[in-house]
């Protein structure tokens, strides 16, 4: 089942934490989440999954950024979000899908007991200008049948900003 907005408002501050919150982005069975300023792009052409890749780190100005077709960028929201005893979910917009931009790659599955910034997989198949705190996705919440145990990985959680992939520890581990 998914949380109505107002049984999100309802939860806040109990099982959803939203900072900063703004009641205007509430919808029918979600909440709108904004893009924010910082974006990375990896420096190299060929990403290697068993090594950090370095990434450059790029601020969209006021004026607006354009992105370029085939090429991924990194990006996060402006609002930090925990949640506890429901599934989170992020989707872009439709009215942001309808320019083309897809706001995540794969990844738009939450975890129970995720606390940080959300990291956005932006690519887009038509090049367009972006802006700074536009609501770019919206997050929405599942509830959970049975036990269940809350997230604790420490690659991503109580991230501060945007986070590449970290998938190079997962190879890391099997050395150990």
């Amino acid at each position: 089942m998914i949380l109505s907005g107002r049984e999100i408002k309802r939860q806040l501050g109990k099982s959803i934490f939203i900072d900063p919150f703004d009641s205007s982005q509430v919808g029918p069975n979600s909440y709108n989440l904004r893009l924010h300023k910082d974006l990375l792009v990896y420096e190299r052409e060929v990403l290697d999954m068993k090594t950090p890749n370095p990434v450059v780190k790029l601020e969209i100005p006021e004026e607006g950024l354009i992105l370029e077709t085939n090429k991924l960028y990194l990006g996060r929201t402006m609002e930090y979000t925990k949640t506890e005893n429901y599934v989170p979910m992020l989707e872009g917009r439709s009215s942001i899908g309808r320019l083309g931009l897809f706001i995540h790659v794969t990844a738009g599955f939450g975890d129970i007991g995720f606390a940080g910034y959300w990291t956005l997989e932006m690519f887009c198949i038509h090049p367009i200008r972006i802006y700074a705190g536009v609501e770019l996705c919206q997050i929405f919440y599942h509830t959970i049948e049975g036990d269940f145990d809350q997230y604790s990985s420490s690659k991503y959680q109580n991230n501060t900003g945007i986070q590449p992939s970290l998938l190079y520890k997962d190879f890391e581990k099997e050395l150990l």
